[in-house]
């Protein structure tokens, strides 16, 4: 059976981006059109949906590389910081825009944090039954097309 490790990242994400409309809770506040992604950005995101297509990247991320914080998420999102004259430097992406998209996948039930056995140190955030049949679903759908597009896979 096909899962979502199985199909090509850029056409999954897309495809997850398309079935997250059902997710009313997972849409970008009244500031994201103003708010670069990082410190290493110029200018704003033009997509009209960047929002939407990160938390479908971010969902696929959790799913992946789960448990996974904040923090570690906001460095896969970085980029290369022009630093004029001195040599470039890595940097991470906006930790505030990580934490809101994970707490409207949390609130979509899409994700849940995961803590210890014994309840006193959180792990990080897994993805949910729902949020795996829904990857699992998607990589099926887009799998015969994925084939012929990326015969490696």
């Amino acid at each position: 059976m096909t899962s979502y490790r199985d199909v090509p990242p850029t056409d999954l994400v897309a495809a997850i981006r398309l079935e997250m409309d059902q997710f009313e809770l997972v849409v970008a506040p009244e500031w994201a059109v103003d708010v670069k992604t990082g410190t290493h950005r110029e200018m704003p995101p033009v997509q009209e949906d960047w929002w939407q297509t990160r938390a479908a990247s971010m969902l696929r991320k959790v799913a992946i590389h789960g448990p996974i914080g904040t923090n570690h998420l906001a460095q896969m999102y970085g980029g290369v910081r022009n630093r004029g004259v001195k040599p470039n430097r890595a940097v991470t992406g906006s930790r505030n825009i990580t934490r809101k998209i994970l707490q409207q996948l949390d609130e979509s039930g899409l994700t849940v944090i995961k803590k210890n056995p014994s309840g006193t140190k959180t792990l990080g955030r897994v993805i949910t039954p729902t949020a795996h049949s829904l990857l699992d679903r998607v990589a099926v759908k887009m799998s015969s097309s994925s084939e012929e597009s990326a015969p490696e896979m």
